[in-house]
């Protein structure tokens, strides 16, 4: 049995190793989406698939990454065969989140899976940069990879069926990199400690997880809660509805009454879900939890296949990876009396047949009893960063004109939510846009009294856009995007 100390040394080592394959990844990136906005993630798996650590990365990539490592995890596996997939009903999220797996051996042993996923700012299909706000089918999002062995062949054929094959192939390689790093360091760490010290480290970390987890929901207290909201779709309004129930030191999370499967892109697969619920718990219990699939043990999920939150292939999926998930997240916080952030991505995406641009834009978080909510920030799903002026005006045909706090957006309450900001864009050149954007009908709700976020505005050369739209970008246009503020928590002192 591993002492206390040991098992401290040991899952600091590990979250080490995932970090630095994080940093292998976005400093051999070419894509600005990867390394400057870091819209990737790394984590270790066990020989079973369960995820041992992830590094603190992107929350809808890790919560659902295990789905993928299940997906291959009866393939004919040797040392440096690699595997790639994004298809979302095995083990994928949305197309443009590419996962790669490199298992680790020893020997003839395997003793681990080394994973990553990277947001790739195109994976093909009619809409450059792979994000279409008026997709119905996977076919309109891109192009689908079924899990498959990932070798210099694989790379060529992949990124020739996407917009910019070269940056295709450097960012595939760079998730290469990443495993390799990963598989190197864990292969240092069990000679340092031993390969049954190693195997009874995943163990403890997975268990030890599971037990800090288990004390924190005990805490929250028994008894069912219960949250509705909704997503903005193009043709009206589709309700989610949330029943959770705690007994002891489990929790179960049932979306039964949710929506029905949508003919457009806010579905997502169960796997997507889950995740944004494990991030939702993650937050009310305690962020110090070593992140891993033992904190997940005593959280389930449950949604009716073929509901919007449980969706069948071949059901697109673009937005709902990025705006349903965070919807989901909302939910859950809000059936436990927290104050709601800007609750979407503000999915932004600007390219042609040359180039592909893709970002999210952060917002205003939700207030908490006893502090504002910061301003700015990526909320919730995402984490991300955001693209720097610098570095966008060097690489694409695009000028920034104005990208500030929008200050006053953050609903007030004893304590306010945070602002969110202004981002506008003018083009240089002939640009096809989507736009993927949430809370433009609906605000960011506070809690205990607080008053609501304002809801987000999408302009085009001052003229209000939807929500969800497609168009063309003719050079002098501007597109500006004003996101939502936080709700505020608790009812001012006046």
């Amino acid at each position: 049995m591993i002492d206390p100390v040991d098992l401290q040394v040991l899952t600091g080592a590990l979250r080490a190793i995932c970090e630095e394959m994080g940093a292998v990844l976005v400093r051999s990136a070419h894509s600005a989406n990867i390394k400057e906005r870091r819209d990737a993630s790394t984590a270790l798996f066990d020989p079973s698939g369960e995820m041992v650590m992830q590094a603190e990365h992107i929350p809808v990539h890790l919560g659902a990454m295990p789905a993928a490592v299940a997906a291959v995890l009866e393939e004919d596996h040797a040392p440096d065969r690699a595997w790639i997939l994004n298809d979302p009903y095995a083990g994928g999220t949305h197309l443009p989140d590419i996962t790669v797996i490199l298992p680790v051996f020893v020997e003839d042993e395997l003793i681990a899976f080394a994973a990553s996923r990277a947001h790739h700012a195109d994976v093909g299909g009619p809409t450059p940069g792979s994000m279409p706000a008026d997709s119905h089918t996977l076919d309109d999002e891109g192009v689908v990879i079924s899990p498959r062995v990932l070798d210099e062949a694989a790379i060529d054929e992949l990124s020739e069926l996407m917009r910019q094959p070269a940056q295709r192939r450097a960012d595939l390689r760079a998730q290469l990199a990443a495993g390799r790093a990963g598989a190197r360091r864990l292969t240092e760490l069990r000679e340092r400690a031993g390969g049954e010290t190693l195997e009874e480290a995943f163990a403890a970390v997975l268990d030890y997880a599971e037990r800090r987890t288990r004390v924190c929901i005990r805490e929250l207290g028994d008894g069912t809660r219960s949250a509705r909201d909704v997503l903005e779709a193009q043709d009206g309004d589709l309700e989610l509805v949330l029943e959770a129930t705690i007994r002891g030191d489990e929790v179960t999370l049932d979306f039964r009454g949710s929506a029905d499967q949508y003919d457009g892109n806010l579905n997502c697969p169960l796997a997507v879900t889950r995740s944004a619920c494990y991030f939702a718990i993650r937050v009310l219990t305690d962020p110090d939890i070593p992140p891993s699939a033992g904190a997940y043990r005593p959280v389930h999920v449950s949604a009716p296949e073929g509901s919007i939150l449980n969706a069948r292939s071949p059901a697109a999926v673009a937005a709902g990876n990025v705006e349903t998930s965070s919807r989901v997240a909302d939910l859950v916080l809000r059936a436990f009396g927290r104050a709601l952030g800007q609750g979407t991505m503000n999915n932004l995406t600007l390219g042609s047949e040359d180039i592909a641009y893709y970002e999210t834009i952060g917002g205003g978080q939700g207030a908490c009893p006893d502090a504002d909510g910061p301003s700015g920030v990526h909320v919730a799903m995402s984490n991300t960063l955001n693209t720097p002026v610098e570095a966008l005006e060097l690489e694409f045909p695009l000028r920034v004109t104005r990208y500030e706090l929008r200050r006053g957006s953050g609903g007030d309450g004893a304590h306010r939510g945070g602002d969110g900001v202004i981002r506008e864009l003018e083009a240089l050149a002939p640009l096809r846009y989507s736009l993927i954007t949430e809370r433009r009908r609906h605000a960011p709700a506070g809690a205990a009294g607080g008053s609501p976020g304002k809801p987000g505005r999408n302009l085009l050369d001052g003229e209000e856009l939807p929500a969800k739209v497609v168009g063309e970008l003719a050079p002098g246009r501007r597109l500006r995007i004003e996101t939502p503020g936080g709700g505020g928590h608790g009812a001012p002192d006046r």
